[in-house]
């Protein structure tokens, strides 16, 4: 499968998480406190919560609803109370736009 074009970089804000959906999965594209724009999954793995509606600080994704805080890059649960990952997508940015592969996931992300 191909990247998807999923939203201009200056869609996305360094203090709040864009949220994008590819091929049926809901991303939280989210810039960090660096510009590094990473893809995430939207769903919080305690919760059926949306993370775009949580809080980005410096490489992390916060849920509003129970404060289980996610590594970017990893997709790691940093704080209870989720304690699985969520799923970390590849991410090129070509010309100003942000891409997306559902298909590929990633560890790193893309500037």
């Amino acid at each position: 499968m191909m990247a998807t074009k999923v939203c201009g970089v200056d869609d996305v804000s360094p203090s709040q998480a864009h949220r994008v959906v590819v091929d049926g999965v809901a991303i939280a594209v989210v810039k960090d406190s660096a510009g590094t724009i990473h893809a995430i999954g939207d769903t919080c793995t305690h919760g059926d919560i949306s993370l775009s509606e949580g809080f980005v600080e410096d490489d992390t994704l916060e849920c509003w609803a129970h404060g289980s805080k996610f590594e970017l890059t990893t997709g790691k649960p940093l704080t209870l109370p989720a304690y699985e990952p969520v799923p970390v997508f590849s991410v090129s940015v070509i010309d100003g736009e942000v891409y997306v592969d559902t298909a590929s996931t990633s560890t790193g992300a893309a500037q």
